[in-house]
Parts: structure tokens; sequence; C-alpha cells
């Protein structure tokens, strides 16, 4: 047995996506056996969307390789249409009521999207003081952001950490007709390593100040 047979032998008893793997797939924090079922849907998902030709009801933006080529295309797609530059070009992001199965068509401009989770980062545990009362059960917990039926952040369900997003409307639009007021600049990336794997930024309205969602390390995920 070969040296990379065994390694391979290794991964599959642990669990692990082999290292030969990793360096030619997409950023990825599952186990081999989550990763490889990831790994069919996302292959049914293109092999259903090449056979027809057309843009999906839905697309589920995580089944892509590289997100950040769909989402520009949408702002290409837009500005040849009006002849607009496309340097001058943002994407506005509207949380829709909508779940997958509620949408039968694709919008007539941009795209429907599905598969995003959001998240918060821990909060750093309270420093230890002699004499101190005892913490209260929220010290230290997860700062999770959720969504309301409105459309907008609000805070999350008890233990719903990582909550899952309704159908998201995304559009082109010039960037001086983009609405700041009420906004929140949410980033998004792919796992929950964040960092290197950041994507884009979606404008997400909410009735609190942006601080509030800032200071949680509120973001968007497309794999949890």
């Amino acid at each position: 047995m070969t040296s990379d047979m065994e390694n391979l032998q290794n991964c599959i008893f642990l669990d692990v996506v082999p290292e030969s793997w990793t360096k030619r797939a997409y950023p990825s924090m599952a186990g081999l056996a989550l990763w490889f079922t990831d790994l069919l849907a996302r292959i049914k998902e293109l092999e259903a969307w090449a056979t027809d030709f057309a843009l999906p009801s839905v697309v589920w933006l995580a089944g892509f390789f590289n997100p950040q080529s769909f989402l520009t295309a949408i702002m290409q797609a837009m500005a040849r249409r009006n002849e607009w530059p496309l340097d001058k070009m943002c994407l506005q992001c509207d949380v829709t009521k909508k779940n997958r199965e509620d949408c039968s068509a694709p919008p007539r401009e941009g795209a429907f999207i599905h598969g995003l989770y959001m998240e918060a980062m821990p909060l750093p545990p309270p420093p230890l003081l002699p004499l101190c009362p005892p913490l209260s059960p929220k010290a230290g917990s997860v700062a999770a952001a959720g969504r309301s039926r409105t459309g907008m952040i609000a805070d999350a369900r008890l233990k719903d950490l990582t909550p899952s997003m309704p159908v998201i409307f995304i559009k082109a639009i010039p960037v001086d007709k983009q609405d700041m007021r009420n906004v929140y600049q949410c980033p998004v990336y792919k796992t929950r390593q964040r960092g290197l794997t950041y994507i884009w930024t979606f404008n997400l309205k909410t009735k609190e100040n942006p601080a509030k969602w800032t200071l949680a390390g509120v973001a968007l995920l497309l794999q949890i």
C-alpha cells in the first residue's frame, strides 16, 4: 500500500476530507460524509441548470464553486440591458417572506437566492472578579441575530444560533439610487471560518442601530 492510499484510508476512517481533495475543492468545514453529500447536491443542481439552460426559479448560492461570479453576472446583465457603467452598479438585497417552495418562476430582473444562514460571533467571557455576584445566564452567550417577519434583522430566538434565511431577492441598481438608511452592511462568507472565505456584502434592513449587529459580528454564511 502506498502512502497516498494509506492517508486516504485514514481519512475515510476518521471522516476527514483528504488534503489532496481539499486543494482542488471549495472551502468547507464538514466531515467527509457530509462533504460528499454536499458535493453530490452541487452536481445535481448544476446538471439540472445545464439541462434546461434557463435561470432556476430560486438559485442555491452555496452550490457555486465561485458565488462571486454569479453575483457579478447579475450586475453585468443589468448594466448591459440599460447601458449603465458596470463600475457604477451595486446589489440591492431584499429579504422576502418566501421559502424556496413558494417561488415558481425567476424574477424579471435579478435572481432569487436561498440556502443562507445568519450567525453572530460568540461574546468573550466576562472577567472573573472577586466577590462578584453570579453571572446571568446570558453572560458569554452568543449575541445571535435572526430574521423577523418584516424582512429586517432581529434578535434570534433562544438556542437558535444559526437561523436559516428565507429567499433573498438580489437585484442590480445604480450606486446613486442605493438607500443606506437603516441598513446593516452584512458580510457574506462561505464557511464559519470567515476570513478568506469572504464573498460579498449584503445591505440588510434593520430597525436597530447597525452598530449593534457590527459589535455582535453578525454575518451570513453559505455553510454551517
